[in-house]
């Protein structure tokens, strides 16, 4: 379970390296779901 988990992430990263626009829009959901309060 953990090992699938751990591949899916890696494919997820791999894929996020690749598609910058799917990136940048992870980024700005993340933000908001954060808080916005760690923004650099």
């Amino acid at each position: 379970m953990k090992k699938t988990a751990l591949v899916a992430l890696g494919l997820g990263v791999a894929y996020l390296m690749r598609n910058e626009d799917a990136r940048t829009k992870m980024m700005k959901q993340f933000d908001s779901f954060a808080g916005g309060s760690s923004s650099k």
